[in-house]
């Protein structure tokens, strides 16, 4: 990459020079920045420190620094203008240029291999492309001004002693307020030292995955799943085990029979609002599968992701506040209610796993952003979070109505599902015959992304399914990518 004359100056130059004896002070300053140049530290274009501030931080006298000015000025490396200062020459020559442009050379050691698993892909969406799969909420709504205004008054109570290093498991003002907020609302009884604040769902699962599994142990997840989570496991060395879904959630029977046949440390489930299809796991289900788990020693990792998307009936309580033999790891986030970038979520444990996950974090990670910890432990004192959950809740059922609507008015002929009671997203079937992957295909190029269902088969196989998340979307939004949809919409064999 190029600087522009526009960048500002290197406050601080940090030059390592040539401790030979013979060679002239002035020369070794003068080689020092020849081969940063060289090495890219320093880019074409960039402006240097005057020659007193120099002289200063290099512990030597201004007429020294001048005459390595001078020097690196007839050699060409270096550029003086009147009024404005020394900058690095923009016509170095053109392979020092593009060392500049490239920055760091390629990497000269050996990787360890690469697992299969970990594919490339893409973490910043296009944004001239709606996202009609993004599990994102819409960060419109944050309210951020709220967020501002409640940070710096934290802070500023706070002070420095805030701003200092504090407890890896999270700031306690915060595990004390989701540790009330669980207790009250999901029936959870969780002390505050039990809950360890993480930076998303996404760490809470990859610290449980790095405290219980050893390569080669075996780990049953949900089979339509959520595959960020699989890789997590599979990083810690876990040997995964499918087991299918269907209208109650996880078939528990057939987790019985591999667990007749294999030793498994621990099953991963969304049983509220399962991933992607949304369904609720039976009560029947829920009870079998915690009686399994204590039998047999399996840790069930419940990830609880989107518990206060809620809109027909009461939501569920979690499988962890009915375990009374200290089987459940509880995961959630704050993802869906604030904003991903927040990166806040939490693992309630028993206190054994809770502490080793401390201790786990402190070694990661050392800590999350005690700041922000803080300021959303107070707008949860102040009732300020769960007024915009309730807000929130409010905004997605009208946008899940909208979409059920569009969607039935537009493209019954081409998709089938059910009105989800929960969560952000509809799952939607498509009828026999129809192409799904060139469907997306085809509505990619008119301007809307959707996954289909391969993304969450284990085995990658197609089922002929869209997942269609409809709380990123306002009301236009959601009208151009149904149809969109219906436009790119093949005819069915």
């Amino acid at each position: 990459m190029k600087f522009g004359k526009t960048s500002g100056p290197v406050n601080t130059l940090k030059l390592q020079l040539d401790e030979s004896t013979g060679v002239p002070a002035f020369l070794r300053i003068a080689q020092a920045v020849m081969r940063d140049v060289r090495r890219g530290r320093l880019h074409a274009g960039q402006r240097l420190p005057g020659s007193r501030t120099l002289a200063d931080q290099l512990g030597v006298h201004r007429n020294t620094v001048l005459a390595a000015l001078t020097e690196l000025e007839s050699q060409g490396w270096i550029s003086t203008e009147q009024a404005r200062g020394t900058f690095i020459s923009e016509a170095l020559p053109e392979q020092l240029a593009e060392r500049s442009r490239r920055g760091l050379a390629p990497l000269g050691v050996r990787l360890t291999s690469e697992p299969d698993f970990l594919k490339p892909r893409e973490f910043e969406l296009p944004r001239d492309v709606l996202h009609f799969s993004a599990g994102t909420p819409d960060p419109r709504l944050v309210p951020i001004e709220l967020i501002a205004r409640t940070w710096r008054r934290v802070v500023r109570r706070g002070g420095h002693r805030l701003l200092e290093y504090g407890n890896p498991g999270g700031h306690p003002g915060l595990r004390a307020g989701l540790a009330e907020l669980l207790s009250t609302v999901r029936g959870v009884p969780a002390k505050a030292e039990q809950v360890v604040i993480t930076r998303g769902s996404q760490m809470a699962v990859d610290l449980l995955a790095r405290s219980i599994i050893e390569p080669g142990d075996g780990v049953a997840v949900e089979t339509l799943g959520y595959r960020p989570a699989w890789e997590a496991l599979r990083l810690a060395g876990a040997v995964l085990h499918p087991i299918p879904v269907d209208s109650e959630g996880l078939d528990v029977g057939a987790l019985e029979r591999v667990l007749k046949k294999t030793r498994l440390r621990a099953v991963y489930v969304t049983p509220h609002h399962q991933y992607p299809t949304t369904v609720t796991m039976s009560a029947a289900r829920r009870l079998a599968l915690l009686s399994l788990a204590r039998r047999h020693g399996v840790l069930v990792i419940e990830d609880d992701y989107d518990h206060e998307f809620h809109f027909e009936g009461r939501p569920v309580l979690p499988l962890a506040s009915a375990d009374e033999h200290g089987v459940v790891a509880y995961v959630g986030t704050l993802s869906k209610v604030l904003a991903p970038g927040l990166r806040l979520g939490w693992v309630v444990a028993p206190t054994e796993l809770a502490e080793r996950l401390t201790r786990m974090r402190a070694v990661m990670d050392r800590q999350g952003d005690h700041p922000m910890e803080a300021t959303v432990a107070e707008l949860l004192e102040e009732g300020e979070l769960q007024r915009h959950m309730r807000k929130m809740r409010t905004v997605y059922l009208k946008r899940r109505d909208l979409l059920v609507k569009r969607l039935r008015a537009q493209l019954s002929n081409a998709l089938h599902f059910d009105v989800p009671a929960g969560g952000i997203s509809v799952w939607a079937k498509t009828k026999k015959g129809i192409d799904v992957g060139g469907w997306a295909k085809r509505a990619l190029r008119l301007g809307v992304s959707v996954h289909t269902g391969s993304r969450y088969t284990f085995d990658g196989a197609e089922p002929g399914a869209m997942r269609l998340v409809f709380a990123r979307f306002n009301d236009a939004e959601l009208t151009r990518s149904v149809s969109a949809l219906a436009e790119a919409c093949p005819p069915s064999r």
